[in-house]
Order: C-alpha cells, then structure tokens, then sequence
C-alpha cells in the first residue's frame, strides 16, 4: 500500500500547499483525494462544495450564530501528505489517521479523546459465470469514519462502495434530513447501515453459490465428488467474508449503549437495528462456513469411496485371473507322471474347468458387490 500511495503522489500533479491551512489546496480547490466537501445546518445542505478549510470555517460561524453545524469531508485513499493538514486542522489521533493512511485494518470502534474511529471493511460480490479453482466471489475494501462534535470524516479504499449516493439520499429524502438534523452521529449510523445492507446482499448471493457446489458433491457423477478445487476456493472466499463482518458486532452493539456519550441517544436505538441485521449476516456466514467444512468431509469421504470400491474390483478380477494362471503353471512343468496327460480329452476338459470356475467366481463377486 506504501508503495501504491507513494506512485500514486509521484504521478500527480505538483499542487501548491499554504503553511496556512495544510490542506494541498490549489487555487481554493481541494486535492484530489477529497470527492466531497459540505457543512450542514439543521439537516440541510449549507452552500456548495468547499474546501476542507472553508468547510471548518462555515462551521465556526454556524456556531458563533448559534446555528447547529457538522462538515461532512469524504476522501479516497489520501496519502500521509494529503490527509496531514485535515488531521492538524481536526484534532485527529495520529494513531487513527495512521490507520487511515495505511488501511488493511481489523474491523473496530475506536475513542480518542471526543472523537469516534471506525473501521468498517466493505464486500462486493463479484459477478461470475461459472464458479472455478481461481474465481473471486467477493472484493473487500475499507472504510474509515472519524466522528467528532462537528465534523464527520470518511477515508475509502477500494473501488467500490462510493458514498455518494448516500449523501445525496441524506440530503435530499425527507427522512434523511431528519437525521443529518442529529448531527455527525446519524451519518456514522446510516454508513454502517449501508454496509450492513450490502452484507446482506453479498450473503444471499454466497448462498447461490454454496448451494450449487453442494449439489455437485452430492450429484451422481460415479461417487467421485465435486472439484475439490472449486470448493476450497469458495471456502477461501467465505473466510474472507467471515473476517470482514465477525469482529464487527460489538462495536456496533457498543455504539447502542447508553455509556456511549459521543453518540446522540436518539440514534443509537438505530445502532441496536444494524447490530441485529449485522448479527443474522454473521450467523449466514458460520453456517456457510460449517456447511463447507461438511462438504469437505463429504467429498473426501466419497473419493475414498470410490477408491475403495476400485480396489474391490480390482481385486476380485486378480482373483479370477488367477485361477487359469495357476491351472495352467500347473501343466506347464512338464513332469511325465502328470494325470491327464495320455487322456484324449485332458485338454478341453481343463479348459472347460477353468472357464466353469471363472464363472462361477464372477457371479460370486457380482452378487456381494464386488464388480
């Protein structure tokens, strides 16, 4: 990831920084990294897209004027240079904004003093025709939250998961506004809503799969199983899942107690309903995941099936082989005192013997299952 942000530096273009705001601003514009930039009063959009720095400002007035104000500021993947002047100008943590920085973070809810870190780590199913060995089912990214009393601050990774939809749907439903009306807290609560939704989706369309690799281990194909390959990987790909959303329940049933100060009483009942939803999402997965543990066992209990079963046959068809072979040796030693040897029909009646014995040796095997 280092290594990415720091190409990611080189490539851009030269922006001139003020020692006075910090924020890589060029011409009154925001870096690259900032998507969206707003300050809201009373539940509704205040002004257009600012700057960081302008945002912090309009803030201030709202509340030398006594109106109730927060700046929403959304990044995506900022480099340490970049998110240095939002993290001076915030108060931010630099343990919090090393986590943002640097990403690949265990899902949690962090206090630094009055501020809120969240670490949301976000799943998309990834569309496929035909489960293989090599398929990817579900990309992970990561969302980090900095909540404090008038400012709410989202870092994304990954290419997926945009929160622009769910700023305008904030902004512009009626409902929406009621929350944005509660401060930073109610859009801490509709982002972990939003990504909770999306692991329930991600699960109903796990469970397609899951589905489909358990019929092919229990389909008639000779008692040889499914490709073990195809269900290792969706294991591989559960798990993932499974680390993704498990560390994050209590967190969430943390942000719905009353000790929690920081979070405004009248949104963390909201926070109990993502816990539940998060809480049935976590279940889906275990079962997932026993349930492929099963169909591991399943599938290696029938290849030693079917492994058995050709021994049994291979067995049995040495064992009828072996009766003209021993006949046969018999007769080849070429002793004169051998019986039979004068008799006009010693040779047809051996050969009818053998013939009579393997037989009688093959129904014996067909008949106990052994061919």
């Amino acid at each position: 990831m280092s290594m990415i942000n720091s190409l990611r530096a080189a490539v851009r273009p030269h922006r001139r920084r003020t020692e006075a705001d910090g924020f890589g601003a060029l011409d009154g514009r925001a870096v690259s990294a900032v998507v969206d930039c707003a300050v809201y009063r009373d539940g509704k959009r205040y002004g257009e897209t600012c700057s960081p720095r302008e945002a912090a400002q309009r803030v201030r007035q709202g509340k030398e004027t006594g109106a109730g104000s927060f700046s929403w500021i959304g990044l995506h993947e900022p480099t340490a240079t970049e998110f240095e002047g939002i993290a001076q100008r915030f108060g931010l943590h630099p343990l919090a904004v090393e986590d943002a920085v640097h990403a690949h973070q265990r899902p949690k809810v962090e206090r630094y003093d009055d501020v809120l870190f969240a670490v949301f780590k976000t799943i998309r199913y990834v569309e496929h025709d035909q489960l293989t060995p090599t398929s990817e089912v579900v990309e992970t990214g990561e969302l980090m939250v900095f909540v404090g009393p008038d400012f709410v601050i989202t870092v994304r990774h990954g290419g997926h998961n945009s929160l622009h939809e769910l700023r305008h749907r904030l902004e512009t439903d009626p409902d929406g506004s009621g929350l944005l009306g509660r401060g930073p807290s109610a859009v801490l609560h509709a982002i972990a809503d939003q990504v909770v939704d999306n692991y329930l989706l991600v699960a109903d369309r796990l469970q397609n799969d899951v589905d489909e690799i358990e019929y092919d281990v229990f389909a008639n194909k000779g008692g040889r199983g499914a490709d073990v390959g195809r269900l290792y990987q969706l294991k591989r790909e559960v798990l993932e899942f499974k680390r993704a959303v498990a560390p994050l329940l209590r967190p969430m049933q943390q942000l719905s107690e009353p000790v929690q100060r920081l979070v405004d009483p009248n949104i963390q009942k909201y926070f109990r309903d993502v816990a539940d939803h998060l809480a049935r999402v976590i279940e889906q997965v275990h079962a997932f995941d026993e349930l492929l543990n099963s169909l591991l066992q399943a599938n290696l209990a029938q290849v030693s099936v079917a492994q058995n079963e050709d021994m049994r046959k291979i067995t049995a068809w040495a064992a009828i082989f072996a009766v003209p072979t021993m006949i046969t040796g018999v007769y080849g030693m070429n002793f004169e005192n051998m019986p039979e040897l004068k008799s006009q029909y010693g040779y047809p009646v051996v050969l009818g013997g053998i013939v009579l014995i393997c037989i009688g040796m093959y129904r014996g095997f067909r008949r106990n299952g052994w061919l």
